[in-house]
């Protein structure tokens, strides 16, 4: 019996855990390594997954403990500051009709059923660790990996999935970097109330967007985006305060989930980025995916989606052949990058149009079109 190709996947997110889970479903050998001790297993508040992602999990072999744990959805509803509800559009199955349009989560839940199906595929899992070089050989057939615990592999190919701030990506020679679009979201995890049963999303105010979205039965995330501000002048202890200030302006189920924003340990402020790596996004046996390769702001909710697509892409197409060559990555980035750059720039043109108050944009229409062109298969 021949021995398996050995692969390195660097960073234990969503895509990373994925292409893990999939190559050892494939045959491969398998060692993913993640710079946190914790695996992440707390971070986050809530995700909202559509259809597409969704058929990935289904791919994974999650999508029974996903639809347990989350909180499914077919609509979501445009309401005034107030609370007034003007319009409830049904979503899209991106996924099939065979699958909801939407299922919200815990984040940490997700994170959790993904880290048991990596333990349970088998695979190497090493935590608090970082490679601090890769030296591809001289025949272009792998990468020995150097690592900060004092060891060292060779591996027939290194997947880098280490996020927006990746290092495997500067590493390789590649520039690009996330830019800031200029805006921010504060999101915090709270008790969703009976009658949330959908997203719901407020646009004007002294923010961007309020929203909401229910992640069990009995929780959901809550979050507010603004313009972004200097982190540096928003100490930890100031988040429940902050967000706070910004969601007490909001009517409907607001007051209600505003009255449980108390604990600033549980509120995230993060800077939306935006980033999409042009040309190709290998160098050599080292190939990147996810948000390494690609990041947007939230404003379509398919950042996760277009991450563990990438992985189910590159895993069919590595398991298709025994030519792993510059050829098979190229044409990896070739059938992503369309649908990625859409969602990219969709997400973005979405959060541009509030910076600049663009009151006739036609947010529906680009969001309907971008949707559609998701329900096929990537």
């Amino acid at each position: 019996m021949s021995t398996p190709r050995t692969v390195l996947v660097i960073g234990g997110g969503a895509a990373g855990n994925a292409a893990t889970i999939l190559l050892r479903r494939a045959g491969f050998a398998v060692d993913l390594i993640e710079a946190k001790d914790d695996w992440n297993a707390t971070a986050g508040s809530g995700i909202t997954l559509q259809g597409n992602a969704l058929r990935v999990l289904r791919e994974l072999g999650v999508w029974e403990q996903v639809e347990k744990s989350g909180y499914g959805f077919g609509a979501v509803g445009i309401t005034a500051p107030d609370g007034t509800v003007l319009h409830v559009a049904e979503d899209l199955r991106t996924g099939g009709d065979d699958l909801p349009a939407t299922i919200g989560m815990q984040r940490p839940q997700l994170q959790r059923i993904l880290i048991d199906a990596v333990r349970a595929s088998g695979a190497t899992v090493r935590l608090g660790v970082r490679a601090t070089s890769l030296a591809q050989s001289g025949d272009g057939t792998g990468v020995t990996v150097a690592f900060d615990d004092g060891s060292e592999d060779r591996y027939d190919l290194v997947i880098a999935a280490d996020g927006l701030g990746s290092t495997t990506r500067a590493a390789i020679g590649i520039t690009d970097k996330p830019e800031p679009t200029g805006m921010a979201i504060w999101r915090v995890a709270a008790p969703r109330p009976a009658d949330v049963t959908r997203t719901d999303l407020a646009y004007g105010g002294p923010a961007y967007i309020a929203g909401y979205c229910p992640t069990s039965e009995s929780t959901l995330y809550a979050y507010v985006v603004e313009a972004n501000r200097d982190r540096a002048g928003l100490p930890a202890a100031s988040y429940a305060d902050e967000m706070r200030a910004l969601a007490r302006h909001y009517g409907g189920h607001w007051p209600e989930i505003t009255e449980t924003i108390t604990d600033p340990a549980q509120v995230n402020y993060t800077w939306f980025d935006r980033m999409l790596v042009e040309g190709s996004w290998h160098r050599g046996r080292v190939v990147l995916v996810g948000d390494a390769a690609h990041c947007c702001p939230p404003t379509l909710a398919q950042g996760a989606a277009m991450s563990m697509e990438d992985a189910w892409v590159l895993t069919q197409m590595l398991a298709a052949t025994d030519t792993w060559d510059d050829a098979l990555l190229q044409a990896y980035y070739e059938r992503r990058i369309h649908r990625v750059r859409s969602v990219v720039e969709a997400s973005v043109q979405i959060g541009q149009w509030q910076i600049d108050g663009v009151r006739d944009a036609d947010v529906p229409g680009l969001m309907g079109r971008t949707m559609t062109m998701l329900r096929e298969r990537p």
